[in-house]
């Protein structure tokens, strides 16, 4: 275990960095300066527009030093804003908490010098931080609750701040830790906020910080106003269509292909466990005569009990207790960081409906959650075709929100529902931040983007109604990532055709679109 108590070694404040800038400048002393960057404070931040850069995001697969040939190609698309999203443990030596790598970090600091030379705006984010992280293998103290796993948080960032004290908040922000989940409330959430920016701050107390919002950045936070920090969301809605087949995503490989336009019915069905997203999904007939309700479940977390009620009588009631070995259940899955199983079940189950039921609610009564991957009906006098919804939206936290509709008529069964737009991307994931930006808070898209797995068609008819729904909100934004799997370079998917751009792979219709919302549309390979 990393020690939070060891003495710090190797921190040689900002003479390091003076040097980076003195040698960019002398590298780019026969360019053009780059467009003046816009300036930027907590309570207003630019439209940015840009990318993540992944070259430090995690010790043990993407670890090496940033490419000065992303921060030319952004400028020259046109883009002013990168994301560092970084793991901590690439630039510490030993597993030692506190002892800085100066080698690892004149890296880091490379890449804020390729920022100012190349007109690009510089977000470091400890998407690792001592004591949390999203990603794997988890911490083995908590950032939240140990106040020595707090000091050590502190102390990165209190570096941070010396090192790169004096650079313009236009060039330069911090974005503190990334996605905070969990059982936080805003008020734990501000007091560990609190005690990170109090650290930047006895070193640099103009610094812009920026926070990521709650349940995994999609939920603002008033509670962080009085500490004068910008908040950031994160832009994966729905769940289902973004993170499709992702393979660090248990049970996605199970998952219906997405599509777009779709619907907003949820995917969810939160037990008493989690009362704040309950919610029970509802069919609306009349169902004049006999169905079958099918009902697809997919995954269940630790418990729950499904119960499915027409008008006032039970129709179906079945506990679902997940565990190790053979079941129900197709895929076993043990969640150690929570100590229970999330089993994929992937597995029908038919319900009878009486003739003369006006409306069918399906519920979870018991434990923690469960999702459904369809629902579908069909009429059993006469035996006829079966009408099909495969829920659309399948973001944490989603729920019933929409009505399903059961109808028949000369062209057969129907089951419908409203949202899955534009318009319900806004109502649903964005009115939220401009109420929060209406109190006097920046706000902007830390991450937003969709896996390689979801068809490209599908792909850019949501990435088209997100950037709309960004420009009008006036946010900016930053894709996960340039390039990889979610960005326009080199993301090998495989019903793309790529056009071969200064040694890499461009989807050009992706970064058209990019291009277009960023206000640029000039090809700068000619």
């Amino acid at each position: 275990m990393a020690n939070p108590n060891a003495s710090s070694s190797g921190n040689a404040g900002p003479g390091l960095l003076f040097f980076w800038v003195a040698l960019s400048l002398v590298a780019g002393a026969a360019r053009a300066d780059p467009p003046a960057l816009p300036e930027a404070s907590w309570d207003r931040l630019p439209a940015w527009h840009g990318f993540n850069l992944l070259e430090k995001f995690h010790l043990d697969w993407s670890n090496g030093p940033y490419k000065e040939e992303d921060f030319r190609m952004m400028a020259a698309y046109g883009f002013n804003f990168a994301r560092l999203p970084m793991d901590y443990r690439t630039y510490i030596k030993g597993g030692d908490w506190l002892a800085f790598d100066e080698a690892i970090l004149a890296e880091i600091d490379q890449a804020v010098a390729w920022g100012g030379e190349y007109g690009i705006h510089i977000d470091l984010n400890l998407h690792r931080i001592p004591g949390y992280t999203v990603a794997s293998p988890a911490e083995s103290t908590s950032l939240w609750t140990d106040p020595a796993t707090q000091a050590a948080a502190a102390a990165h960032w209190r570096m941070f701040a010396e090192r790169y004290r004096g650079i313009p908040n236009s060039r330069l922000s911090f974005n503190l830790l990334n996605e905070p989940a969990g059982m936080l409330t805003g008020t734990q959430y501000a007091a560990v906020v609190k005690i990170l920016a109090d650290a930047i701050r006895e070193e640099d107390p103009d610094r812009l910080i920026i926070a990521d919002g709650l349940d995994f950045a999609t939920r603002s936070v008033p509670e962080l106003i009085p500490l004068r920090v910008a908040q950031s969301k994160h832009g994966y809605e729905p769940f289902n269509l973004t993170h499709y087949q992702a393979d660090w995503v248990d049970g996605s490989s199970s998952w219906p292909v997405p599509y777009w336009p779709g619907n907003g019915v949820s995917t969810y069905l939160y037990g008493p466990e989690k009362p704040e997203f309950r919610s029970a999904m509802v069919i609306a007939g009349p169902f004049e005569r006999p169905v079958s309700l099918r009902i697809r479940v997919a995954v269940v977390s630790d418990r729950a009990r499904l119960v499915v009620s027409g008008d006032e009588a039970t129709l179906f009631d079945r506990v679902f207790e997940p565990g190790p070995g053979e079941g129900e259940w197709e895929t076993v899955v043990y969640k150690e960081e929570w100590g229970l199983y999330q089993n994929t079940y992937n597995r029908d189950y038919l319900i009878d409906v009486p003739a003369g039921v006006s409306e069918i609610r399906i519920q979870n009564t018991e434990g923690d959650w469960l999702t459904l991957a369809q629902v579908g009906i069909r009429e059993v006098e006469p035996d006829g075709p079966e009408a099909v919804l495969q829920p659309g939206a399948g973001d944490w936290g989603s729920r019933q929100d929409f009505v399903l509709t059961w109808g028949v008529d000369e062209a057969g069964p129907s089951l419908t529902a409203g949202g899955g737009d534009r318009a319900d991307l806004w109502e649903r994931h964005l009115q939220e931040w401009k109420d929060l930006e209406a109190q006097g808070v920046g706000v902007m898209v830390g991450e937003f983007g969709v896996y390689n797995r979801t068809p490209h068609p599908v792909v850019i008819a949501w990435l088209r109604d997100v950037l709309e729904n960004y420009t009008i909100a006036g946010f900016g934004w930053s894709m996960w990532n340039f390039r990889g799997s979610f960005g326009p370079m080199n993301s090998d998917r495989d019903d793309v055709v790529y056009e071969t751009v200064e040694g890499g792979l461009l989807d050009r219709e992706m970064m058209d679109l990019l291009q277009e919302f960023a206000g640029h549309r000039e090809n700068p390979s000619g």
